[in-house]
């Protein structure tokens, strides 16, 4: 059995920690990043080391910004009556993606999950109910993911903003176009029923 050196295994060791990163995926990592020119493998390492320099939450919502606001927040055009309520950086990504949502964004920065440990007071819940409060928001939407944690976080935000005067929705949710009845789950189906449209 070939012995690994202490760096090459410290590697490994290291990339193995990533979230979605076995034992067999940083190996590979590890050896592709020996077999590249040394400027691209610095190149990987400078951009991990400006990222935890430079990056860190935009004071407003938590996004991910290198300036004390993010550049959503500073966009005069954004509709400023609009509010997304989302768990992570990634969600707001995925949402600006899409390219239809023009509005503003508020990330909690997790999700209530007592039995992670997690609860209200670890979410940027008191910075949100002080924005809307604080705002002209006229509606605020829930865009928390659809898991029971997701779900639990998004009903104990409607009644933290229930006394304040603006429509709290939720992203719709039901069967996906090109899918079967027959196959799909029904907690998606009871959604679909629940948010049924006039056709």
């Amino acid at each position: 059995m070939t012995q690994l050196t202490e760096s090459v295994a410290n590697l490994i060791e290291q990339l193995g920690r990533l979230p979605g990163i076995g034992r067999k995926s940083a190996e590979r990592l590890t050896y592709h990043l020996l077999r590249v020119s040394a400027p691209e493998a610095m190149a990987l390492a400078d951009a991990i080391r400006q990222v935890r320099e430079n990056v860190h939450y935009c004071r407003v919502c938590f996004n991910l910004a290198e300036q004390d606001v993010c550049g959503i927040c500073q966009d005069p055009k954004r509709d400023q009556t609009l509010l997304c309520v989302v768990e992570q950086p990634r969600d707001l990504m995925s949402l600006e993606a899409s390219g239809t949502y023009h509005g503003l964004y508020h990330v909690l920065l997790g999700r209530i999950a007592p039995l992670d440990g997690v609860g209200p007071d670890q979410l940027t819940l008191e910075a949100l109910v002080e924005r809307v409060r604080q705002g002209e928001f006229r509606e605020v939407i829930m865009a928390t993911n659809p898991t029971v944690e997701g779900d639990g976080t998004a009903l104990h935000i409607s009644n933290l903003l229930a006394e304040l005067p603006v429509e709290i929705t939720r992203l719709a949710r039901g069967i996906t176009p090109g899918s079967v009845l027959e196959f799909t789950n029904k907690e998606i189906l009871a959604d679909a029923l629940a948010g049924r449209q006039r056709f």
